[in-house]
């Protein structure tokens, strides 16, 4: 769940916009909440930034005040990297070509903080640890985020996967850790070993697994290419798609709720399947239901937001808020112009990224990066950025 963080203390005209989930299509709103500031970067020392956030563009890191919007500091990094909340108020998680590095959005400056490794993946908090998967090595890290303002690495838990593959990891509250099984060629399914890295379970019905997400309780899943796979009270549960082929890679979950919310496709052959239904994944009544939006999204579509509602970001440009228990699209948001996802998925596409009553969406095609307040459904600030961003993340405290 997607929590408040230090009070966010934000004027009352500027924090009522925050997940009106449709965002306001890229100009035509000339109002003071909604115009588009010019952003510049700043010159050193750095301005100073409340709540940042961090876009990436073609070459370095954009981090941006999350109150103004204003670019505080652009920092140069070559290649395609990656943006992650680390879990705290301060620091976010890169994937760089090298591995992942450790970013203090509040300083401005990457630190000295470094996990190296080929194909650094996916990025997981929950129950108050962080887990960092290294694809290319199958090594799993785990550390308390509140040990990184030391500025040292934090000592951790290690665990390295029999094969190195596409995975995932979660550490669960009492210690047990969930992570995937596979090779470089075929993922089959998930295990969880305890604290002393003892196998205590194990399936391996979920083809092609990728993502997680938790749920209210803690109940995880991850996405197999025929529905998902369920760990919840010690023990696996398989949840089949309606159809033969129905893949959930990419996951939504939020602690008030107990259904997460997936992405769905059923073209297995397809270069770019543009899926126009998402799934809800009941986690108490083992349940998945499909729910036709209309239009379609992209793998960075999807979000939670304050009270579990299940919020999609769709090519027509809106944000849709879903009532994740009966799966009625409760308001359609104007945020961004018509877009069509892009075939390279490392290529930009409008992103939303979701802290507190605050739905931030950017539209790359303007180099335009908007926030909207969940609760009135306004556009609250909007930024012209000098680069097209890619990815957008930002400093997010518990979890």
């Amino acid at each position: 769940m997607n929590k408040p963080i230090r009070g966010r203390a934000l004027p009352a005209t500027a924090l009522t916009l925050a997940l009106a989930t449709a965002l306001t299509a890229c100009g035509g709103d000339d109002s003071a909440s909604g115009a588009r500031a010019s952003a510049t970067a700043s010159t050193t020392p750095a301005a100073k930034v409340t709540d940042p956030l961090v876009a990436t563009f073609d070459g370095g890191l954009y981090v941006l005040d999350g109150e103004t919007l204003k670019l505080t500091k652009t920092i140069e990094l070559p290649g395609f990297n990656r943006v992650n909340p680390a879990g705290d108020e301060d620091h976010v998680i890169v994937s760089t070509d090298s591995g992942f590095r450790v970013l203090d959005a509040t300083g401005q400056t990457l630190t000295g903080i470094e996990y190296p490794g080929a194909k650094p993946g996916h990025v997981v908090r929950h129950a108050g640890k962080t887990v960092l998967f290294t694809d290319g090595t199958g090594e799993v890290n785990v550390f308390d985020p509140a040990d990184l303002s030391s500025g040292t690495k934090p000592e951790g838990r290690t665990y390295t996967t029999a094969e190195a593959h596409h995975g995932v990891a979660i550490e669960l509250a009492g210690g047990d850790l969930l992570t995937t099984l596979g090779t470089e060629e075929k993922r089959t399914g998930a295990l969880v070993l305890d604290e002393n890295d003892k196998e205590i379970a194990r399936n391996e019905d979920c083809p092609g697994v990728h993502g997680e997400a938790a749920a209210r309780n803690e109940a995880v899943a991850v996405g197999c290419e025929d529905g998902v796979l369920l760990y919840k009270d010690g023990k696996f549960t398989k949840i089949d798609a309606p159809d033969d082929y129905g893949r959930i890679g990419n996951q939504a979950g939020s602690d008030t709720s107990p259904v997460l919310l997936g992405d769905y496709k059923t073209d297995p052959d397809a270069e770019l399947e543009r899926p126009t239904r998402i799934s809800l994944i009941d986690t108490e009544k083992a349940k998945l239901t499909l729910v036709d939006l209309g239009t379609s999204y992209s793998f960075r579509s999807l979000a939670r937001g304050p009270e579990g509602e299940a919020l999609v970001l769709g090519t027509d440009g809106a944000l849709r808020v879903i009532d994740p228990a009966t799966g009625d699209i409760e308001r359609k948001i104007p945020a961004v112009g018509a877009w069509q996802e892009p075939l390279d998925w490392q290529q930009p596409r409008p992103t939303l990224f979701v802290r507190g009553d605050t739905a931030y969406v950017s539209e790359p095609a303007e180099k335009a990066l908007h926030a909207i307040d969940l609760t009135t459904g306004k556009k609250t600030t909007s930024v012209t950025l000098p680069e097209r961003t890619n990815e957008l993340s930002g400093v997010v405290a518990g979890h």
